[in-house]
């Protein structure tokens, strides 16, 4: 992931109109993320970075990038769209979350450990000249959650899609209906973290809702974006099998054909303490994926893990090879299996 320049300004120095938020009284309620701040005069939101200036909601990151980097689709990771297709990645700093693990808290948590916003500003269209030069036929927003740079991400959502690229989200699902109204209109596929099923470990761990993002999932869907779904699986935290199996069984309730990344944890942020997931709490993950009526099921952080390929629900076959982020094979004819003709669910052509 690159980064750009460490430079920092206070809030005060840059801002620029928000987008979904309307007044309320001699405050303004933000109708971006489920949070729906109510923002007083001079206040922030949960997020730090869309602030409450003279009764008008302003976004204080407008196409300020902290990171830029050409990266293979299967690292968001997007197994089921557009396989082995490269993915212009752009981020700005902020989160509406404050997971005590995430793994780049150095710029989703810049503003609250900080102070102040680091990065570059960068032209939308500079972004998908970039994209271009790069050979990347998708742009990803990620690294930080894309909700909190909408105005970013739209911006240059519209114009990659004029250039006839792909646009994903790699999100904590925290979006309301009325942003997904809009994103629809730009956006493609997203891989959704759903942290965990415990609406009280939520609150605590991330300071979040778990029905703001399984409404938020379920609006995705409903819009027609490609889903795919990842859980990180922490010791301790969410790692047991009656939770493991009710996130398996709400995906395949949505839609058996989804995919599930369950992905190692290792130590950051402020759990540098706790261990690594083990092996076997890795195959329970998997096993309870493949009970729950998952038809793809894939193993994150565990490189060589036999899980990593694709393989047909119905008859075994070896669909598509990975080792890591590197396409190995791609035996697919037109996104169906080869040997027994099943439709293999996902986003295989441009």
């Amino acid at each position: 992931m690159a980064r750009a320049p460490s430079t920092s300004t206070k809030s005060s120095e840059l801002s620029a109109p928000a987008l979904l938020w309307h007044p309320e009284g001699g405050a303004v309620r933000c109708d971006l993320c489920a949070h729906r701040c109510l923002i007083l005069p001079g206040r922030e939101g949960v997020c730090k970075v869309r602030v409450n200036e003279g009764g008008s909601l302003r976004t204080l990151v407008l196409n300020r990038l902290v990171a830029s980097s050409a990266d293979p689709v299967e690292k968001k990771p997007l197994f089921h769209f557009l396989p082995g297709e490269r993915a212009f990645s752009i981020a700005t700093a902020g989160c509406n979350f404050r997971c005590g693990y995430c793994q780049n808290w150095q710029i989703s948590q810049y503003p609250r450990e900080f102070g102040g916003l680091p990065g570059e500003v960068t032209a939308p269209e500079a972004v998908v000249e970039a994209a271009r030069r790069s050979r990347c036929e998708i742009v990803a927003y990620t690294y930080t959650e894309p909700t909190i740079f909408f105005e970013t991400a739209e911006a240059v959502g519209r114009l990659a899609r004029e250039a006839g690229m792909k646009n994903v989200f790699v999100t904590n699902g925290y979006l309301t209906r009325e942003a997904v109204e809009r994103a629809r209109f730009f956006l493609d596929a997203a891989n959704v973290d759903l942290k965990g099923f415990d609406d009280k470990r939520y609150r605590k761990t991330c300071g979040a809702t778990l029905r703001g993002v399984l409404q938020g999932i379920e609006s995705l869907l409903a819009a027609g974006v490609w889903i795919e779904i990842t859980t990180l699986v922490v010791p301790h935290v969410n790692d047991s099998r009656e939770e493991l199996l009710s996130i398996a069984r709400f995906i395949a309730g949505l839609d058996p054909n989804i995919p599930w990344h369950v992905s190692r944890f290792h130590p950051d942020y402020k759990m540098r303490d706790q261990a690594a997931t083990p092996p076997s709490t890795m195959e329970l993950a998997m096993e309870c994926g493949r009970e729950a009526g998952l038809r793809f099921v894939y193993a994150g952080n565990v490189p060589g893990h036999a899980s990593e390929s694709t393989r047909c629900p119905k008859c075994e076959t070896m669909l598509i090879g990975r080792e890591g982020f590197t396409l190995t094979a791609m035996r697919m004819r037109d996104g169906h299996c080869p040997s027994c003709g099943m439709d293999i669910a996902g986003v295989w052509t441009p």
